[in-house]
């Protein structure tokens, strides 16, 4: 490109400037583009002194390895060998199990981040500084549910925090570097991507993990997954892995997620979480179409607790929440988050969809606790009759005393029990099966069989293709849209 320029120069003044600029942009282009940094080096070395190794031991009590022979009863051999024993081996033996991990520091004054697994039932925690300086760690506070704790040393000079970064605002494909102690080596660090967000990887109510290419393994957990700015946006916990080390699929609990419990932990040693009282489950694009929503958004309310907060503002099953606390939804496992981190006795707006319209109501958000009851059942009259409705491929009755005993259904069932499915009928793709039981159709409660049908003719009078069923079964109250055989 410099050789072209001075050619140029000797025709066109003006032709070699406009050239000059254009490679000066595609120069520009190229290193914004690049993104990652020629080296991690000084980030590393700005970062390594606050990520600190944690060193757990768990005394275990326990009898000897060797056990007194079994000989038959009266045998002359059994004072000898009781005699042998006592002599030459205590009868119990103290045993201690230690493991490594990872943590950082988030205060001058000692606080300590790490995963709960790293220092579950410890007996002895020590944090071991990057200059090898070993300090024995209080317990302040954890949270098996989002797998954090909280640490505190007492350091004899001031340590150097980090600070949290919004997890929110990293995007898919941004470079990250994760610093910890994989196998008990010591600060480690490696770079990567985030891979994804939003993992559910099963490992508690709340996960919403972000995943990284990053090399993390054993040893790693409760250490620090930084962007380039330096703040912390994860805390690596868990590995995808068959073969135990790194495979490339590494899952952190963002910031969003873990700087609130953090919070909560420091100044009460525990966690208190917003509590609604509702059983949801995800709006599917027929469920959206049977309700008459735009889009599958929201949490669809399967079941609401009698006397919980939402009971008490009068949300019923079938409603679809939209927003919370002035908060859009935008899926069903959005919303146990959103209310855990509402300060309880808060009383917070929550829009919902019923009856084809948006409704506003006000709820004073409840505390979580261990035996909450998530959802409840409500007692009903019984009703009679028994019916076939082709149009949904299933044969119903009314909940008799004979079906409550066939079908094992409690005294306070209320609705219509399925008591045949049509194998490839409509209700059958919808997972349908006999002993359930029908308690709403089209957000209506029904009793009698008779009323299944005639909301079907409704549905198929306006043109509808689906028909939104309430059932009660043996995981509990869902909502399914079927398709209507005829429509």
């Amino acid at each position: 490109m410099t050789t072209y320029i001075t050619w140029l120069r000797r025709g066109s003044k003006h032709v070699a400037i406009i050239i000059a600029a254009i490679a000066m942009i595609m120069t520009a282009t190229v290193a914004e583009a690049k993104g990652a940094p020629e080296s991690y080096a000084d980030l590393a070395k700005k970062l390594l002194p606050s990520v600190v190794n944690i060193s757990t031991t768990m005394v275990n009590q326990g009898r000897s390895g060797l056990e007194l022979p079994k000989l038959p009863p009266g045998s002359p051999y059994n004072e000898f060998f009781k005699k042998f024993f006592d002599r030459n081996q205590p009868q119990h033996r103290s045993r201690r199990a230690t493991s490594l991990g990872s943590g950082f520091v988030i205060s001058a004054d000692g606080y300590v981040i790490t995963n709960n697994h790293v220092i579950q039932d410890a007996d002895e925690i020590k944090v071991i500084l990057q200059d090898n300086t070993r300090l024995t760690a209080k317990l302040v506070g954890h949270d098996p549910k989002t797998d954090l704790a909280v640490l505190k040393v007492k350091p004899e000079e001031k340590l150097t925090p980090l600070k949290f970064g919004n997890s929110d605002n990293s995007r898919v494909g941004d470079w990250i570097i994760a610093v910890g102690n994989p196998f008990g080596l010591g600060g480690s660090v490696t770079a990567g991507i985030i891979s994804a967000r939003g993992r559910d990887i099963n490992a508690g109510p709340y996960d919403d993990f972000i995943q990284t290419d990053a090399s993390i393994n054993r040893g790693n957990s409760g250490g620090p997954m930084f962007n380039l700015d330096g703040e912390v946006i994860g805390i690596n916990t868990a590995i995808f892995s068959p073969s135990g080390g790194s495979v490339g699929i590494g899952f952190a609990i963002p910031s969003s997620t873990a700087e609130p419990v953090v919070r909560k932990l420091i100044k009460y040693g525990q966690v208190k979480r917003g509590w609604l009282g509702v059983q949801i489950q995800a709006v599917t694009d027929g469920i959206a179409e049977a309700l008459g929503l735009e889009e599958p958004a929201g949490a669809l309310v399967a079941g609401v607790v009698k006397d919980g907060p939402a009971g008490k503002a009068q949300i019923k099953a079938g409603d679809v929440i939209l927003e919370f606390n002035d908060e859009k939804v935008p899926e069903m496992r959005a919303l146990p988050g959103m209310v855990a981190d509402t300060e309880v006795d808060k009383k917070v707006d929550v829009v919902i969809w019923r009856d084809k319209k948006k409704k506003s109501l006000s709820v004073a958000v409840g505390e979580l606790k261990d035996n909450t009851q998530v959802a409840a059942r409500t007692g009903g009259n019984e009703s009679s009759g028994t019916t076939t409705i082709d149009d949904l491929g299933l044969s119903v009755s009314a909940v008799t005393q004979g079906m409550r005993e066939h079908y094992k259904l409690g005294e306070d069932a209320k609705g219509v029990v399925v008591i045949d499915v049509k194998g490839e009928g409509p209700a059958a793709e919808k997972g349908v099966r006999p002993g359930d039981v029908i308690v709403q159709v089209s957000q209506e409660e029904v009793t009698k069989p008779t009323q299944i049908v005639n909301k079907v003719e409704e549905a198929k009078s306006a043109g509808r293709k689906l028909i939104l069923l309430q059932l009660w079964g043996e995981s509990g109250s869902r909502f399914v849209a079927i398709r209507i055989e005829k429509a």
